[in-house]
């Protein structure tokens, strides 16, 4: 199969799908690899590099998507290349269609079969399931979460003017994190690791369980309901949003009238502005205007924080996103579906189909059941 990879055009975003390592992965298993030109600059990889590996360097685009089976994405296409998508391809990419009618449309309307790193599974403890391509880049956003929010709490840029981590004789700054998973979990230990004064909230009781033995008496840990999350907002410095529901928008739990108790300058971090944020107040920003104001709250909504970090979230997701690339150059992206069910949670659009039932479910949209695309 030829494998394409492009340069990111998304605001500030410098991942890229493929290392050249990976190109080369691929290359040695008998496909073909083209990369745009200057695809890899941001993670520090030249042209050459690609080519040392084998790969075909082609001058635009336009001229991978022209000739590529499959393209290696980081972020969802934007306008200008999902017109540039088309029947029979295979796009190998993040996509949040769920808060996004408009990619979706256009996925639509293209023909072209979309697999989301983001919704692929993978087997977790007593038969759960976990998010194994979307692990590794909410790791990265947890951690610069508190990083952000140290940031934005300094009142050069417009928060409270709070040191997280205190000093001898001050009180150290509230962090509240809610919700207990990837995020949160690395969000709480970075904050931890400052020297914070942290609570996370999480609804399960085996994740605050975990929690609590993990980070012992470093951390809090309260159930989270809209009594709680109220009282602990009143608190809080900085407030990180990290919760999920695979492939759907992202439930509103912090309203705007919950802001009214809050302190002016603190800081909300919505992790899950991917999926729409979890914060009514919430709308995407980027890194080149991170943050804004409603309230006297500050709002760091960055739809891309691990783009700011390339080099290590591209070498973090190529990990886990080439062995994937592989089985589908390797079988076709159907055969590759029906042997892998783990994969096949992972196709969300083919040919002009929703086969994504809670991207479907919440932008009011007909659904079509994988094994239904797959028969």
């Amino acid at each position: 199969m030829r494998v394409g990879t492009v340069r990111e055009i998304k605001n500030h975003e410098y991942r890229v799908g493929l290392t050249p390592e990976s190109a080369r992965e691929l290359i040695v298993h008998g496909h073909e690899v083209w990369v745009e030109s200057g695809a890899g600059g941001g993670i520090g990889a030249t042209d050459r590099d690609y080519e040392a590996q084998g790969a075909v360097i082609k001058p635009d685009a336009k001229a991978v998507f022209d000739g590529c089976e499959m393209i290696v994405k980081v972020k969802e296409p934007q306008p200008e290349e999902c017109l540039m998508l088309r029947a029979g391809q295979v796009l190998y990419t993040y996509l949040h269609l769920a808060p996004d009618p408009a990619q979706t449309a256009a996925l639509v309307k293209s023909g072209v079969t979309a697999i989301a790193y983001e919704t692929v599974t993978g087997p977790g403890q007593n038969g759960g399931l976990t998010l194994p391509l979307l692990k590794p880049m909410s790791q990265v956003a947890g951690r610069m979460s508190i990083q952000a929010g140290a940031t934005a709490l300094e009142k050069a840029h417009g928060g409270r003017g709070v040191l997280l981590g205190g000093v001898p004789g001050v009180l150290p700054g509230r962090v509240l994190v809610i919700g207990g998973g990837v995020v949160g979990f690395n969000a709480a230990q970075m904050a931890v690791g400052l020297g914070a004064d942290v609570t996370i909230l999480d609804r399960d009781p085996e994740v605050l369980e975990r929690l609590g033995i993990h980070f012992e008496s470093r951390a809090k840990t309260r159930f989270s309901n809209r009594a709680n999350i109220s009282a602990m907002l009143c608190e809080a410095e900085l407030v990180i949003g990290a919760v999920l529901v695979a492939g759907a928008a992202a439930p509103k739990l912090v309203t705007r009238e919950m802001l009214g108790c809050m302190k002016p300058g603190a800081v909300l971090v919505d992790v899950a502005i991917d999926q729409g944020g979890c914060f009514e107040t919430s709308h995407p920003t980027t890194h080149a205007d991170p943050t804004f104001v409603v309230d006297g709250i500050v709002h760091y909504c960055v739809a891309n924080m691990p783009g700011a970090v390339a080099r290590t979230s591209t070498y973090a997701l190529n990990n886990v996103t080439l062995p994937h690339a592989l089985k589908i150059a390797e079988l076709g992206w159907k055969a590759a579906l029906r042997r892998d069910p783990h994969l096949a949670a992972g196709l969300n659009v083919s040919g002009g189909k929703i086969t994504y039932e809670a991207v479907a479910h919440d932008l009011g949209l007909d659904y079509t059941p994988v094994a239904e695309i797959l028969r």
